[in-house]
């Protein structure tokens, strides 16, 4: 798969996780936000908790199981999610953070598409970790 097209796959992945959360009631704060570590794909609220939201999407022609593009989400993938969120955090004024909610969580979502593009699974895991 070319880079062209994982990038293109992600980015549907991710409006799709987006339209979930928007329709449970979360409000998204960013999209992407990069730094030289990575990326972290959403950082959403609701009225309780600011969340930052790992979405993972693959291709397949069956569903694979409940959390199968979730696999990728291993130890070191957690680390470095974690230290993207500080550098998050770091960067925000203390009444912005105070506004997007009194906890914090790291939720996951894994969406695996068929070819066409339809939609055969998504997976939200609220404090997957």
């Amino acid at each position: 798969m070319s880079s062209d097209h994982r990038r293109h796959l992600g980015a549907l992945g991710e409006r799709l996780a987006e339209a979930h959360l928007a329709a449970r009631g979360y409000q998204v704060l960013e999209r992407n936000f990069r730094t030289r570590h990575g990326e972290l794909d959403l950082v959403v609220s609701d009225s309780h908790c600011l969340v930052f939201c790992e979405v993972k999407t693959r291709l397949g022609s069956t569903v694979a199981g409940p959390y199968a593009p979730l696999i990728s989400v291993d130890v070191a993938k957690r680390r470095r999610l974690r230290s993207l969120a500080a550098q998050w955090l770091a960067q925000r004024p203390a009444r912005e953070r105070r506004d997007a909610g009194d906890q914090l969580r790291f939720d996951a979502i894994g969406i695996l598409l068929r070819r066409d593009g339809g939609v055969l699974s998504l997976e939200h895991v609220e404090d997957a970790f």
